[in-house]
């Protein structure tokens, strides 16, 4: 059985100020999700299963259906308010966004029942590491439903120029095996050094060399259990918290420290990029026509 990819695609860009995952960049007016699908089918992958909101749908389905129509088999899940929260459950009123990356996956459930890799929609991650993974759930230990995995990149080359960014630092034991992950969500230049700001009684200074997970994981299906379990949790805890936010490694790393699971960070060549805020666009555009100039893509991709 094939991978799925899944894409999580349900935030609208507050930063970058609009809906970024389908904003056109390439010369036949690709955005970055075409090239991370185009990735995938190369790679081998059989299904791409797209998480959004209902609000945009239509204007995401128009501009994907089409062209993917025949390719790769397609569906679409809805991450909102109350997707997967417990009925019984009064949540605070001032909620308005989702409840983060886990939660995104999460909503996944019913529609995936095969080894899947977990992206985000709005970022370049590189033919290979596609690949990369792909071998790897499909390896010697394909089926195998305590082996997940993940590409790792280099913090350094996965900064904006034109303001903070959320990641997530990793450790690994000696053999490549993730021990634990940590989030940190206000990571930026400043003054020539890379420091992590949460507040003003709070700096850590970085060296650009950490390893950072970019949300491209490969899970077996076994994982959509322990979401839900500690999803329920984590509402029951957090429901009167407006921005409470469940992410993916939260769950992760419990499930490693209770050694439920053994998490393999994959090195990849390619170089990751992203459109954060609106001034990282004329990067990203430039990179894809760098791109295409050495032949790893064409000029067109459907």
């Amino acid at each position: 059985m094939k991978p799925t990819l899944l894409i999580l695609a349900a935030g609208m860009g507050s930063r970058y100020g609009g809906l970024k995952q389908v904003d056109p960049l390439g010369p036949g007016g690709e955005a970055i999700i075409d090239y991370s699908i185009f990735d995938a089918i190369r790679a081998g992958f059989g299904k791409v299963v797209f998480v959004i909101r209902k609000s945009f749908a239509e204007a995401f389905k128009q501009s994907l259906d089409k062209k993917l129509k025949g390719k790769i088999e397609t569906a679409y899940v809805y991450q909102e308010l109350d997707s997967f929260v417990p009925a019984s459950m009064a949540v605070s009123p001032a909620r308005q966004k989702p409840w983060g990356t886990g939660h995104a996956v999460l909503v996944a459930k019913n529609v995936v029942h095969e080894p899947f890799v977990v992206i985000n929609a709005d970022d370049f991650y590189g033919p290979k590491s596609y690949k990369i993974l792909f071998d790897y759930l499909m390896g010697p230990d394909k089926g195998a439903e305590n082996h997940y995995s993940m590409v790792g990149y280099g913090l350094e080359n996965t900064l904006s120029e034109f303001g903070s960014v959320s990641r997530g630092v990793c450790q690994t034991n000696q053999m490549g095996f993730l021990k634990t992950v940590v989030e940190h969500t206000h990571i930026e230049r400043v003054g020539g050094n890379i420091i992590n700001k949460p507040d003003e009684n709070n700096i850590m200074e970085l060296t650009g060399k950490e390893i950072v997970s970019m949300n491209i994981w490969g899970f077996q299906p076994n994982y959509f259990e322990y979401l839900e379990t500690y999803f329920t949790r984590f509402v029951k805890e957090n429901a009167t918290n407006p921005k409470a936010e469940f992410y993916i490694p939260f769950v992760v790393n419990d499930l490693i420290k209770k050694e439920l699971i053994k998490l393999k960070v994959l090195q990849t060549p390619d170089q990751w990029f992203g459109i954060t805020y609106k001034e990282d666009r004329e990067n990203a555009v430039a990179r894809i026509e760098q791109l295409i100039h050495e032949g790893v893509y064409p000029s067109s991709l459907w």
